[in-house]
């Protein structure tokens, strides 16, 4: 079995949404649709879902939670020539709350964005008019400079990446992605992060994303971060090297009546580094949101 083989087992996307002639791949966990038991539900945002398999579980206890493979990355289509830029995933992101059902004022869902996450879910917010019962941002991209030196460099020479032999992209990847988390990963851990990177169509499309990594996606939707409609927490790993622990200040101070909450030993890659304070930051700001509960009648 391949790793890409084991990652379609261990992390199954069985909903498919078409968008614009693109197949995006999606998947669910949680109380079955109408439960009278489940709470509001949840959507979980990254450019890969796998990155949330430590996370959802546990949130989907008592509320369905939602996550999708971004166009270009993870299961969903990769194709040469194609637009994957942040102004793409932030309407695909707003057409897939419809698709789910989760653009209603009944229905809205909790977000928790991660890194390009981030930017999609506050562009899909502020351009595309997609509402959130909260919206949690974890080490997202969202106020510049973001990018580390490795992407800066790679803008600059896309096509020499994507097509050196896979043997280097293969030695090159796992080095690069380690360095987002603060702990150390194991191969078995990081395999499946790298599966599906490491296809002759992965490899071309993982340099093709980087090469599509642009502030002006994030410059154009800054100066509005103060008009955010939902209430707003923001996480932060103190000992984030891709987008330092400044950036995430920064992005809770533009936006009135936003907490921040810095992690101790945690890097950029969180869900590796420290899931369990993402479980509870994100369960507790949810109670917080809930209506207060009726006084039983004597």
């Amino acid at each position: 079995m391949t790793d890409l083989e084991a990652l379609d087992r261990d992390w199954p996307l069985s909903g498919r949404f078409d968008f614009e002639g693109q197949a995006v791949r999606w998947g669910v966990l949680g109380p079955a649709e109408g439960s009278a038991e489940a709470l509001p539900p949840l959507v979980l945002l990254h450019f890969s879902s796998w990155e949330w398999h430590r996370v959802a579980p546990w949130l989907a206890r008592r509320r369905r939670v939602f996550f999708h493979d971004m166009p270009g990355y993870g299961r969903s289509d990769m194709r040469d020539g194609q637009d994957v830029s942040l102004a793409v995933q932030g309407r695909v992101f707003a057409a897939l709350l419809h698709h789910w059902g989760l653009a209603r004022p009944a229905t809205l869902p909790h977000v928790v964005a991660h890194d390009f996450g981030g930017a999609t879910a506050l562009r899909a917010h502020l351009l595309h008019g997609a509402a959130y019962r909260s919206l949690t941002l974890v080490d997202a991209v969202a106020v510049r400079p973001w990018g580390s030196p490795f992407v800066q460099h790679v803008r600059e020479h896309e096509a020499a990446f994507a097509g050196m032999p896979a043997y280097m992209h293969a030695a090159l990847l796992p080095a690069y992605v380690r360095t987002a988390a603060h702990r150390e990963i194991p191969d078995s851990a990081l395999a499946p992060y790298l599966a599906p990177w490491l296809t002759a169509t992965g490899q071309r499309a993982f340099y093709r994303q980087i090469a599509q990594m642009d502030l002006a996606y994030t410059d154009e939707v800054e100066p509005l971060y103060p008009t955010i409609r939902c209430p707003v927490q923001v996480v932060w790993g103190e000992a984030d090297d891709w987008i330092p622990i400044e950036r995430g200040r920064a992005l809770a101070a533009a936006i009135p009546g936003a907490r921040f909450l810095a992690v101790p030993h945690s890097g950029h890659l969180m869900q590796e580094d420290a899931p369990e304070v993402i479980v509870h930051a994100v369960e507790r700001f949810m109670e917080e949101m809930a209506p207060a509960k009726a006084e039983p009648q004597p």
